[in-house]
């Protein structure tokens, strides 16, 4: 089946190269659409959220260890066909990985519990054992196969999905590991910590190339910018912190938040952050005003006059809910943003 995986590989690209084509820019003159999932009576607790990369799937945490993927778009959910249907099937049609589900077993939504699971046959492929503690983050490499985790014990661990113990370490935090988050290129992964500090670990060697500090409380979101030049960080003092990677200088902080942040997003083209937390609030910031300041001041090669306590309002858009904190927010390809959360029941 590697053959049709490839090409089902490449029918992903053009999709999001069509996608890309219309994508609408971004600024404080042009917002975004906002599209918010509310979840109701959710008697189990959700513990988090999270939206795949192409914007088809959510999947929800739940504090009975449970989780759930919901298809965004109007394609059901399905299972691969058992072996002897599959046996049937002409391998070299253009449609074959269509015709390897099953629409018999069509749903809105399935359930799983946490391991590596495939989403074609919704079954359990591996259990990585490695933390001895409860893990709070997991994230995947932008080309895929690695995925970084991180938990209680302190440390981020990077796996591969074809070997069941950990190929690095990345050890320095004094606290919980809260957050992870891979760079770009994939050459690099972020931590947040509960020890108020950013790190940024080299994927290669495993050592630490950048600790960022000025958070006056744990830190529960990272976020790269498309072009990988900067990271935005946030969480229980409900500040944002934007980092220059190149050296490791805070550009700005941006305040209006009033409970934690839980959920950063860059969108497509980088010039616009969206922030959402348990202020029941997303947030809109025009982050390009900071940059263009910062790249006026590296070509005349002096040093930045506009210090971190002088950043301008950045803020451009507030949005609120009725009473749904907000747990996640994600840019489709589009630059449409959605955001999601479980509605408070008073």
């Amino acid at each position: 089946m590697n053959v049709e995986r490839k090409d089902q590989d490449k029918l992903e690209r053009v999709n999001a190269y069509r996608e890309a084509l219309k994508r609408v820019k971004m600024g404080p003159t042009s917002l975004p659409s906002i599209c918010f999932y509310t979840f109701h009576n959710a008697i189990q607790g959700i513990t988090g959220i999270d939206i795949s990369e192409d914007s088809s799937l959510m999947c929800t945490c739940f504090g009975d260890s449970n989780i759930k993927i919901w298809s965004l778009t109007p394609n059901k959910l399905r299972v691969m066909k058992q072996m002897d249907e599959l046996e049937l099937i002409d391998k070299d049609a253009d449609d074959v990985l269509e015709r390897m589900m099953d629409e018999r077993t069509a749903e809105d939504c399935k359930m799983l519990t946490v391991r590596l699971w495939s989403l074609h046959t919704w079954t359990n492929l591996v259990s990585y054992k490695g933390h001895n503690t409860p893990v709070w983050d997991v994230k995947f490499s932008p080309h895929g196969h690695y995925f970084v985790s991180g938990g209680h014990d302190r440390v981020a661990r990077l796996w591969t999905t074809d070997h069941y113990q950990p190929v690095r370490i990345f050890a320095g935090h004094y606290a919980d590991v809260d957050c992870v988050q891979f760079h770009p290129n994939g050459n690099y992964v972020a931590t947040g910590s509960s020890d108020r500090a950013v790190r940024i670990f080299d994927v290669l060697n495993g050592s630490c190339v950048r600790t960022l500090t000025g958070h006056k409380g744990a830190i529960h979101s990272l976020c790269f910018s498309p072009d990988g030049k900067y990271l935005a960080s946030t969480g229980l003092d409900a500040t944002i912190c934007l980092w220059d990677i190149s050296n490791g200088n805070m550009l700005a902080q941006m305040r209006d938040h009033t409970n934690t942040v839980y959920s950063l997003c860059f969108s497509r083209c980088g010039s616009v952050l969206a922030s959402g937390g348990l202020d029941n609030t997303v947030k809109l910031w025009d982050v390009t005003k900071v940059i263009k300041e910062t790249d006026k001041d590296m070509d005349a090669s002096i040093p930045s006059s506009l210090s971190v306590n002088e950043s301008p309002n950045l803020l451009i858009g507030s949005f609120a809910t009725k009473a749904t904190p907000v747990l996640n927010i994600h840019f489709t390809r589009k630059n449409l943003l959605l955001a999601a959360g479980p509605m408070k029941v008073s």
